[in-house]
């Protein structure tokens, strides 16, 4: 397992202007590491929803990049998401699960089905042309730029240990970073070109 912390901020170094959303403990932890914070959406505890809101920005802006950063627990809430996704295929589109094994903001749980649940085998079975998973930092630094450059959509899945039980982080409304994100994209209109990792 890596260390979280660590494993966020090599995401966050390959990172150019893609939208990045976030939910329950990965709040915390990109904000971090972010260098973007503007392009930044804090979706303030709805469990299991973020990889939902990730698809419907990637579908409503093919040119953009999004990057939706999703818990374990989280994602076990709405495995559906990944069933839709499979189908729809944005290739704009990243899910990256931070799988730390615990509910951190409610208590430090354990997450159901803990070692057995293998999300990229799901993924694939509901037609995720790529999946990947990262256990250790080594690894990842190594391989993270051939993994951001498969066919998309890609589940991204980062091994993560868990931080132990905390508070849920102190933020404003959600809306308040939709906005954020709305005068920015307002500013860029729709690009003919996809988009392509890594462009500006």
């Amino acid at each position: 397992m890596m260390d979280g912390l660590a494993a966020l901020r090599l995401l966050s170094s390959r990172r150019t202007n893609e939208i990045v959303f976030t939910t329950m403990s990965t709040i915390s932890d990109w904000s971090q590491v972010s260098t973007r914070p503007e392009l930044d959406i804090a979706i303030i505890r709805p469990m299991g929803k973020n990889s939902s809101m990730g698809l419907g920005l990637a579908l409503a802006r093919p040119d953009e990049g999004v990057w939706a950063i999703d818990g374990d627990g989280s994602l076990l809430m709405n495995l559906g998401s990944l069933v839709t996704i499979g189908a729809l295929q944005p290739k704009n589109l990243v899910l990256v699960l931070y799988r730390n094994g615990t509910y951190d903001t409610t208590g430090g749980q354990p997450v159901p089905g803990l070692g057995n649940v293998d999300f990229a085998a799901i993924g694939r079975g509901a037609g995720w042309p790529s999946a990947v998973d990262f256990h250790d930092v080594a690894a990842m630094e190594s391989g993270l730029d051939e993994a951001l450059h498969v066919d998309y959509p890609l589940l991204l899945t980062l091994h993560v240990a868990p931080a132990g039980r905390r508070s849920f982080p102190e933020l404003t409304s959600t809306p308040k970073y939709i906005r954020r994100v709305q005068d920015y994209l307002s500013k860029r209109p729709v690009a003919e070109q996809p988009y392509r990792p890594g462009r500006d």
